[in-house]
């Protein structure tokens, strides 16, 4: 028989089996989302004896009803210490001392369920995708256990507590604060963050099956070998030896088309014991994920006792230090995206149960990112629920997935090493099947020699497809990691710098790693974060932009504040992009929060409907199209009846090249056009190329446009730059 052959065979006497085994093997989620009661209290150990509440599952207790008084109420250390320098929570007498700590009475929320479990098996996992501040377990009056993790998922074997006739009762209490945690546990550290809202943010779902129960499985793909690694964790939960045969199956996620499979194997645990198995499997001519095709597989893994699906692409990512650039299944990938605060948007007035309405998710994540002309996305300082995760690989995001780590130029000693790498290990088993995850971000801004040192080089080897680390402003961890630049050029007008930027700097800069990053090297760099002029919704500077809007434009107008701001992240979009010195450019920030004191904030006039402030994806959009113009000139005035050379700077972020005709025009504000000379261009793929049009100045003093307008042949898709000029006496 041929190779093809001797698959099929395969295929149909793994299906066979699969078949046969089916009625015992299957695994029952009984998924446990939905209303919950809630109580609160102030001990840990006294469960409340009434549940006069109720919260929504997955969901946060703010949204409780009745509501509870000042349930996300706590001071951080970091947020004192940044309010106080920004001069944000004015309503705070000068001279006050704010102490950290609770600003509630309570110190734990207590989650009731009651639920039936429809078929009688072996065992009972109860799984909590995500919650904080940590998470006890108890299941019809049995206390089961405690885990401390807030940004991983919570296992707990229920086994011997399950009632499987009959009504069964769990209550699950949770810290309403992240005082309630050892110093040594990460809750989370946000400087900017005013609100720390406990809640069960994920899915809850209790998992039955017989043994050997399936604990993880890890998929990472092979594109060399068009092959896949599978590690599956399996444990028999029993008091007697078991033998089993474990197979695994791979077909298409949608439609189910089968595409290879493994040799069954025959194996044996004995009690309690747990063991890992690795094995390759075939995937001939695979079809690759990619943004513009995120297709997806399904690997279907059986023990005979229990079952699994695992979702999963076939893509590679990398950074190469060499070159600075990286990889996307072997070729040059330029990542255009923007960052999303999850956990800062939490705080949000209009967040209410947005997160967890997936017609609203997949807005979010699909809809508007490719109107945007967005491949990726940093998920920044907390994580979202698994759901996200799932969209965005439907959407073909990449991920720069970031644990919430954030405390500036110092040095976490109070944290415990051990339990840091505990919860790395939990956040990537969670994470690491989904092809949108493309990169560990260790922490956001962060100088801490522990995670370079210690906690990335004990967690990286378990991530078999090997994805790169950021490490925040420390040296990269790993030979070929990326380094995060946060050029923040507009903070010096907040800094009171001694040279302030001037957006005509530009024209002599060159696009090079900033100064933000104390560590300059020769990796490659993501500008994750850039720009330092946001506005609330309402128009009105942030804490943070005061100074800078007071220079920028002072005396204006919620409009014309608005209206700039778009025009100024654009250019400055641009420039990053133009000069080709980044492997990504990611904005900083798509979805933040919204309140009097924000620091930073996003772009949306309706954030329930995702409507985005007027101009802004008129401006921004453009300037992340993969066909990029940006007009190398930033001087405001124009001198009458001279001639001007203009330099307009093109890339091609599309692997086959892009030809067409290149326009600069100046326009009227009416938009008449007064002038305008058009050149032929030609931009091969992944390239760059810059051309020089001369422009005659017309005499007419007022204000104007220039635009630059590139439109492709064939298609005859455009790109468009503007630049806002005025013509100045005769």
């Amino acid at each position: 028989m041929n190779q093809r052959q001797n698959c099929m065979v395969l295929l149909l006497a793994c299906a066979g089996w699969f078949g046969a085994a089916a009625g015992r093997a299957e695994r029952i989620s009984v998924s446990l989302d939905g209303t919950w009661q809630v109580a609160d209290s102030v001990s840990a150990s006294q469960m409340p004896e009434r549940f006069t509440h109720e919260a929504p599952v997955p969901g946060l207790t703010n949204l409780s009803t009745p509501p509870f008084a000042d349930v996300d109420g706590y001071y951080t250390p970091e947020h004192i210490r940044t309010s106080i320098l920004y001069g944000a929570w004015g309503a705070w007498p000068a001279g006050t001392k704010v102490q950290p700590g609770p600003r509630q009475s309570r110190n734990y929320f207590w989650y009731r369920k009651v639920f039936r479990v429809p078929v009688a098996k072996r065992v009972a996992i109860l799984k909590i995708n995500k919650a904080q501040f940590s998470t006890a377990v108890w299941m019809n009056g049995v206390k089961i256990g405690e885990h401390l993790g807030c940004f991983s998922a919570t296992y707990m074997d229920v086994s011997k507590a399950i009632r499987w006739t009959g009504e069964n009762e769990v209550v699950v209490r949770i810290g309403a604060h992240p005082g309630v945690l050892p110093v040594a546990v990460m809750a989370g550290r946000d400087g900017e963050k005013r609100a720390w809202t406990p809640g069960i943010y994920d899915s809850v779902a209790l998992l039955v099956s017989d043994n050997p129960v399936i604990e993880t499985v890890q998929v990472a793909p092979r594109l060399a070998t068009q092959e896949i690694t599978v590690q599956t964790e399996v444990r028999n939960y029993s008091d007697a030896p078991i033998s089993f045969r474990l197979a695994h199956r791979v077909v298409t996620w949608k439609g189910g088309q089968p595409i290879s499979a493994s040799h069954p194997q025959s194996l044996r645990l004995q009690p309690g014991e747990q063991k890992t198995f690795t094995e390759n499997i075939r995937i001939a001519n695979p079809t690759l994920w990619t943004p513009a095709s995120p297709f997806l597989y399904l690997l279907k893994t059986s023990t005979g006792g229990d079952s699994i699906e695992t979702r999963f692409g076939m893509r590679e990512f990398r950074f190469d230090t060499a070159t600075r650039r990286a990889y996307l299944n072997g070729k040059v990938f330029f990542m255009r995206g923007s960052n999303i605060t999850l956990h800062r948007f939490f705080e949000d007035p209009q967040c209410k149960a947005l997160p967890w309405n997936e017609q609203w998710v997949r807005k979010l994540l699909i809809e508007i990112p490719k109107r945007m002309h967005w491949n990726s996305f940093r998920m920044c300082i907390g994580p979202a629920p698994d759901k996200w995760l799932d969209i965005a690989d439907e959407a073909g995001l990449l991920i720069q997935n970031e644990f919430p780590v954030w405390t500036g130029r110092r040095d976490p000693i109070e944290w415990d090493t051990g339990e840091l790498i505990q919860e790395f290990k939990e956040w990537m088993r969670d994470h690491w099947n989904h092809p949108s995850v493309a990169i560990w971000d260790a922490c956001n801004e962060t100088i801490a020699d522990v995670m370079g040192a210690k906690v990335i080089p004990a967690v990286r080897p378990l991530d078999l497809s090997n994805r790169p680390w950021d490490n925040g402003y420390n040296q990269p961890a790993g030979p070929d990691d990326a380094v995060e630049d946060h050029p923040y050029l507009y903070s010096t007008l907040t800094n009171h710098s001694k040279t302030p930027f001037k957006i005509v700097d530009l024209e002599q800069m060159t696009g090079a790693m900033s100064t933000n990053a104390p560590h300059p090297t020769g990796h490659a760099v993501v500008i994750d974060e850039y720009g330092w002029l946001w506005l609330k919704r309402d128009g009105s500077p942030t804490s943070v932009t005061q100074n800078v809007w007071a220079v920028l434009a002072p005396n204006s107008t919620a409009k014309e504040r608005l209206s700039l701001n778009a025009y100024l992240v654009a250019g400055l979009t641009e420039f990053w992009r133009a000069h080709r010195n980044a492997a990504g450019v990611l904005h900083f920030v798509y979805l933040s929060s919204n309140h009097e004191d924000v620091f930073t904030a996003d772009h949306f006039r309706d954030v329930e409907r995702l409507e985005f402030q007027p101009g802004f994806e008129e401006y921004v959009g453009e300037a992340f199209k993969p066909l990029g113009v940006y007009i190398n000139f930033w001087r405001t005035a124009l001198k009458p009846n001279t001639d001007q050379r203009f330099a307009v700077m093109m890339i091609n972020d599309e692997y086959g090249g892009a030809e067409g005709k290149l326009s600069l025009t100046l326009e009227a504000e009416n938009g008449t056009p007064m002038v305008q000379r058009e050149t032929d261009f030609a931009v091969p793929g992944l390239g760059q190329q810059t051309y020089n049009v001369d422009l005659h100045i017309p005499g007419a003093p007022g204000k104007y446009v220039l635009k630059a307008v590139a439109r492709a042949q064939g298609t005859g898709d455009t790109t468009t730059g503007r630049r806002r000029v005025s013509i100045e006496g005769k």
